[in-house]
């Protein structure tokens, strides 16, 4: 690399998408468009977590209708970091760029053309001296990745830049429980920050260096008993983070402060009457609002838009809206002022994404409603707080008592030790954790419990419950006589499906007897269920139902079941609808505003 010299591009987050699509394309990868935030038919997930993600059938070996090589940008939300957010990389919402070969090429070509993209001039233009590089080291039972090492140094990187590290860092996948998973190869660049101390190395979190790609080779399936099969397809899956690279090129410190949060901050600021910067307490107020209320506008936009309740993805949504609004007090910001943040949102990403535009008015309106309840909330814990303040021994709120406020009240700990303070007490925040950690002990069995199975594994029990939630779809629409009745979200296992469904009331005990009824005429019918690959228009004059997501023409699958169901669909399927058996339904019940659900088995 002597003699080169290297020109950073400085990026905004729209031409890096365009980049990224562009060098792929040019290397014959189609480029097909986000899935949903809800991942489909997945028990195993609350939210799409990785690009990876919606790929999960063709990963493990079913055919894409684009082909074998695929690039796109997809939404994430990872929830594990909510507390992080604030700092200057962490965000809940954020973008992944990805590039896959689903049985095409390996680490040869991956590794190549990441070195290509992050240092070629007409791409990147990064200088090889600040970029460094980690490798999978191995553990029993599972080889170390020498050859991933060696094709970095074969580009021509210094071997002193390339680290060896476990399972923490270089290990991908599942996306749950099970599925296909594989060793890492992730791309740092050098902050220039000092580092830590005399071990500190990529991975590191004192944030020298800063993590922007890794290509993970996905050669193993993990099994529901823990062990680890090699894929007869072996597969690529890489992820660029859109935010973390535009912070990079653009020379900035934090993912706040590129062009992705520009018009959000504007606008927290011209509700506030405050300016991000104005002090580290006003600034990641700043990041919080604008974090979690981008991430909200993006859950209540989705196609499966999601609302705010007191389970699965509703909750999640719940939490980051409270806790925005706890900082937008802080800031002194007037009331149901987050629905307009939420328009900066979609002023930004509209062209990107128009199902924000789309459900611009539903995006309000959610977070107004929500906003409204929680004010009502806080009174309701605010009397609770006033009601035991004057009980506890030696003016510490105990752990418990604490944990209360916040689980039932939505009281966060912070807001407890301001109000505590304000009041000549302080708070046993080591029982609180104590009684949260507690809390999540039994909120992740019982998760694991409910999650356990799931359509990863693609058995036949999930491909029957699947193949039923089509007929299911077709049957509430010609009963209760309304297209608008949409798949609003679906979780099967190996037992049993709940399907999740738009539509304004209470699904009567007569209704739900003839969708019943027609589910099973269709089975007995004992129809084959078709597959054709089309276009989007051409599936649109078919009439299959389903999310037309696709923004960049390629082709989907559409499952036919004879003149009963028609419908697009990326999930396994039975091989005719008399392999079913007899559909019966349990439960029918509210789900969140405007959204029932069934629960159902086949017997």
């Amino acid at each position: 690399m002597k003699g080169r010299s290297f020109a950073m591009k400085n990026l905004t987050t729209a031409e890096l998408r365009e980049l990224y699509l562009r060098f792929f394309r040019e290397r014959g990868h189609a480029v097909i468009s986000s899935a949903s935030l809800v991942p489909e038919n997945d028990p195993t997930a609350l939210f799409t977590m990785a690009g990876m993600h919606p790929l999960v059938p063709y990963l493990l070996g079913a055919k894409h209708p684009a082909g074998n090589r695929l690039a796109d940008v997809q939404k994430c939300v990872r929830t594990g970091d909510i507390d992080e957010v604030g700092d200057a990389s962490h965000c809940t919402f954020f973008e992944m760029l990805g590039n896959w070969s689903l049985g095409d090429y390996f680490k040869k070509e991956a590794i190549a053309w990441s070195w290509e993209f992050l240092t070629g001039a007409e791409w990147l233009g990064i200088d090889p001296d600040k970029l460094y590089f980690t490798c999978f080291a191995g553990e029993e039972g599972l080889p170390r990745d020498v050859e991933a090492h060696d094709r970095w140094v074969e580009m021509g990187v210094d071997p002193s830049h390339i680290f060896y590290l476990g399972r923490e860092h270089n290990w991908w996948g599942p996306a749950g429980q099970t599925g296909p998973c594989g060793p890492d190869t992730e791309m740092f660049i050098d902050t220039g920050k000092d580092p830590c101390g005399e071990n500190c190395f990529p991975g590191c979190h004192c944030g020298k260096y800063l993590e922007i790609w890794n290509d993970v080779f996905m050669q193993y399936n993990k099994t529901a008993d823990g062990r680890y099969e090699p894929l007869a397809q072996k597969n690529v899956d890489t992820g660029m983070g859109l935010e973390r690279t535009v912070a990079t090129l653009q020379g900035v410190g934090s993912v706040y402060d590129t062009d992705a949060f520009t018009g959000i901050l504007a606008r927290i600021s011209e509700l506030s009457g405050k300016h991000y910067g104005d002090s580290p307490e006003v600034t990641k107020a700043f990041r919080i609002i604008a974090d979690h209320i981008r991430t909200a506008a993006f859950m209540l936009g989705d196609p499966r838009g999601v609302t705010p309740s007191n389970v699965d993805q509703g909750y999640i949504l719940r939490r980051i809206i409270r806790r925005a609004l706890r900082y937008a007090m802080q800031l002194g910001m007037p009331e149901m002022s987050l629905s307009k943040v939420a328009g900066a949102v979609v002023d930004t990403y509209g062209s990107v994404y128009p199902e924000l535009v789309e459900n611009s008015a539903r995006i309000a309106s959610e977070l107004d409603a929500e906003e409204t309840k929680f004010q009502r909330t806080l009174t309701h814990g605010m009397k609770e707080f006033e009601r035991i303040k004057g009980g506890f021994k030696d003016g510490v709120i105990d752990g418990r008592s604490a944990f209360r406020l916040f689980d039932t009240f939505g009281f966060p700990i912070e807001f407890t030790e301001e109000m505590a303070k304000e009041n000549g007490l302080a708070v046993d925040v080591n029982g609180f954790r104590e009684a949260f950690a507690e809390h999540q002990a039994k909120s992740k069995a019982g998760a694991e419990q409910k999650f356990k199975g799931g359509l990863a594994d693609a058995s036949v029990e999930t491909a029957r419950l699947h193949t039923a939630t089509h007929l299911l779809q077709a049957a509430l629409r010609r009963v209760l006589n309304d297209e608008n009745v949409a798949q609003r979200g679906s979780n099967i296992t190996a037992e049993r499906l709940r399907f999740d469904f738009s539509f304004p009331r209470k699904v009567t005990p007569e209704e739900l007897r003839e969708v019943e009824k027609l589910v099973n005429e269709a089975i007995a019918a004992d129809v084959p269920i078709t597959c054709e690959e089309m276009t989007v228009p051409e599936a649109k004059a078919k009439g299959a139902i389903g999310l037309f997501e696709s923004k960049y023409g390629e082709k989907v699958k559409v499952y036919t079941m004879g003149d009963f169901s028609c419908e697009i669909c990326g999930g396994p399927h039975a091989q005719r609808t008399g392999e079913l058996g007899v559909f019966k339904i349990k439960k029918e019940e509210a789900s969140s505003s405007g959204v029932r659900r069934i629960k159902a088995v086949l017997e």
